[in-house]
């Protein structure tokens, strides 16, 4: 049974239609976030696709290069380095870089990657060359500015900047790093020596403060117990004298008829003050005595 000629026309049509929409879905290109399209059209640059949605000119356009526009790192491997005092170190370096010209990259060097490694060797020994080993290892931060400069400025025409370089390891040949072993050494025991002598003069000087302060607290001490005595004396003998004013003005007052008497009474007063003898004898004759002899005894239980 034939098959009728307008089927056979729905047929091709339906497959062109088919073809065209594959050919339409095969071209539709989507740009993720933090990327570029270098596109060519009939094999020159026609234009960058930014993030979006886009469609590409079948059998026309075609993309030369996809583009990430995040920042990269590149970890070259270690370069034979020759400082001024001819000492020859193994350094490697780490480059931080991001793509602002996606035309320029693509078609401004050929191996971008590999122009900015040959690169940086080159600087590196120049900058090197320039500096002595002790420098050179004090110096990391002052070399790693001086290459992202000049990397900078010659990567601005492949539409790279590089944001910074670090100098990732620095290797002196071997018996350097063992001559700086053993200075490090020694500088640590030396280091350890005048802590342990300042640590021992500290010390010294703490203890003699202490038996300075303690010295000074014992004279004090003394001194303050010699004048306490002293006063005490002097308190004495101002009442011993006091005692002997009083007793000589209340004898004055009694006036007793015979000034032998009143001499012997004296006396007695006179032993007892002076701590010869505890008692006071006075002759019964004389009435005005007693009253005499009744004050001295109170001074002296007073004393």
């Amino acid at each position: 049974m034939d098959i009728p000629n307008f089927l056979t026309g729905y047929f091709v049509i339906a497959i062109i239609i088919l073809i065209v929409l594959i050919v339409i879905i095969r071209n539709i290109k989507i740009v993720p976030q933090a990327h570029a399209y270098v596109i060519e059209r009939l094999g020159a640059y026609y234009k960058t696709w930014e993030t979006g949605f886009h469609i590409k000119v079948p059998f026309l356009d075609k993309i030369s290069k996809k583009v990430s526009l995040k920042e990269q790192v590149v970890d070259f491997p270690p370069q034979p380095v020759i400082t001024r005092d001819n000492v020859t170190m193994q350094i490697d370096t780490v480059v931080y870089f991001e793509i602002t010209d996606p035309k320029l990259y693509t078609y401004g060097v050929e191996r971008p990657l590999s122009a900015i490694e040959n690169l940086t060797a080159t600087t590196l020994r120049n900058i090197i060359g320039d500096l002595e080993l002790d420098s050179t290892l004090t110096s990391r931060d002052t070399i790693n500015d001086k290459i992202r400069i000049i990397l900078d400025e010659a990567t601005d025409a492949w539409g790279i900047k590089v944001i910074r370089v670090e100098l990732k390891n620095i290797l002196p040949p071997r018996e350097i790093q063992d001559a700086m072993e053993k200075q490090m050494k020694a500088e640590r025991e030396r280091r350890a020596k005048i802590l342990d002598a300042e640590g021992e003069k500290t010390s010294q000087i703490l203890v003699a403060e202490g038996l300075k302060e303690s010295a000074i607290l014992k004279a004090e001490a003394v001194k303050e117990s010699k004048i306490r005595e002293a006063q005490g004396e002097a308190e004495a003998i101002l009442l011993v004298q006091k005692a002997q004013a009083d007793a000589l003005k209340l004898l004055n007052e009694a006036k007793p008829v015979d000034e032998v008497l009143q001499l012997k009474s004296y006396e007695t007063f006179q032993k007892v003050a002076d701590g010869q003898s505890t008692k006071i004898i006075i002759p019964s004759e004389i009435k005005p005595l007693a009253t005499v002899s009744t004050a001295i005894k109170e001074m002296i239980s007073d004393k």
